[in-house]
């Protein structure tokens, strides 16, 4: 099937019991056993759940997958990839990321003795010297949040392989529409489901889909285990989300790249990232191993004042200032004291991010009306 088609049918039956066509919420903690171990497939609601077995079949299928494993946030999916080595493992990470992958790695992993290695993975070169005989796993953003830097999978995954690592990609940002890194040499995919794949920020959700038989099971291992499950109500508006994710991104990419053309020719921009316009560094990149240029994009305003910034993201109107990304209506970001406030100061000056960079999620509203929301804040 192609990708529209997948969204809506892939993994998804209708009801046995009744025909419905939309997959229940199946909104229960046990079922009932025949005899002792003798049952459906199903034995207690954190271990499966019909809702939840629907959706991960469907993600496993929307990025060419043979597994799909869903967790209560993004944030536990990553947790659950982290539990997967151990004290003295090297992980190799893209210095550009998001502040709370951060934090976990940092905060809570290198407590346990995993040790990170953060590194700016836009130039693969710098790779080959990162890795040493300890290093255990990879781990890219791209695009990257919030500078938009686009790493090369496929070149990543030919380095990775050639030496026995494992390469983690989370596709959060492109969404399994535009980019599947599996087929680029990835062997593990993460998602914040929360973001494009649930699509109307009305749930938190994470997701983790693989190939590899005996490492999907150490992760379906680790996600009963520990526990960090999503309910069904969360699997049902995930997998209703999905059903229109494939026109909801066009709708973003061509939204973006409308509001980037509009902010690069402004005379109180500075700088516009976005990999949709030519001038970006990963722009030809973009095109190779993307199928669109997605709904995110960052922006600094001439000078360097924060309070000009402030003052912008005081003024929007359409745009909402929020945290997240990937819904249908528009948000404004201010990552340094927001999304990436976990990443100390200096971190972020080395790795670029500026505490004046606004981040904005362009939604699917017309476009016109987000330009003159633009236009007004920015006067």
């Amino acid at each position: 099937m192609n990708f529209a088609t997948k969204a809506i049918h892939a993994g998804v039956e209708p009801d046995p019991t009744t025909g419905a066509i939309m997959t229940p919420i199946y909104q229960t903690s046990t079922f009932v056993q025949a005899s002792p171990g003798q049952h459906k497939g199903y034995e207690y609601a954190r271990t499966h759940n019909p809702t939840r077995t629907a959706l991960q079949q469907n993600l496993a299928a929307l990025e060419n997958g043979r597994h799909g494993i869903c967790f209560a946030s993004g944030l536990a999916a990553t947790d659950a990839i982290l539990k997967l080595y151990r004290p003295g493992d090297e992980i190799v990470v893209s210095s550009d990321l998001y502040g709370g992958t951060y934090r976990i790695m940092t905060r809570v992993f290198q407590e346990f003795g995993l040790v990170f290695r953060f590194v700016n993975l836009a130039d693969t070169a710098q790779l080959e010297t990162a890795l040493t005989p300890a290093t255990k796993m990879v781990w890219i953003e791209t695009p990257t949040n919030p500078l938009m830097r686009l790493v090369d999978i496929a070149g990543v995954a030919a380095i990775t392989r050639a030496k026995g690592i494992q390469l983690v990609v989370d596709n959060t940002f492109a969404s399994p529409y535009l980019q599947n890194p599996l087929d680029l040499g990835a062997d593990i995919v993460v998602h914040s489901a929360t973001k494009y794949l649930g699509g109307h920020s009305d749930t938190v959700m994470g997701a983790i889909v693989l190939n590899d038989d005996d490492t999907a099971q150490r992760l379906a291992f680790i996600q009963n285990a520990c526990g960090a499950v999503p309910g069904p109500q969360d699997c049902f508006l995930v997998l209703r989300g999905i059903k229109t994710l494939h026109v909801r991104m066009q709708r973003h990419c061509e939204n973006a790249m409308a509001v980037a053309q509009y902010l690069k020719q402004h005379p109180k921009v500075a700088h516009v990232y976005y990999p949709g316009l030519p001038d970006h560094p990963g722009h030809e990149l973009a095109q190779r191993q993307m199928r669109g240029f997605g709904g995110m994009l960052s922006f600094e305003l001439t000078g360097d004042s924060l309070a000009d910034a402030t003052q912008v993201m005081e003024r929007i109107q359409v745009f909402s200032l929020a945290e997240s990304l990937g819904g249908v209506e528009s948000l404004c970001t201010h990552p340094a004291s927001m999304t990436h406030a976990s990443i100390p100061k200096e971190e972020r000056a080395k790795n670029g991010l500026r505490d004046t960079l606004i981040r904005l999620s362009v939604g699917i509203e017309d476009s016109q009306d987000l330009i003159a929301d633009l236009a007004q804040a920015i006067g």
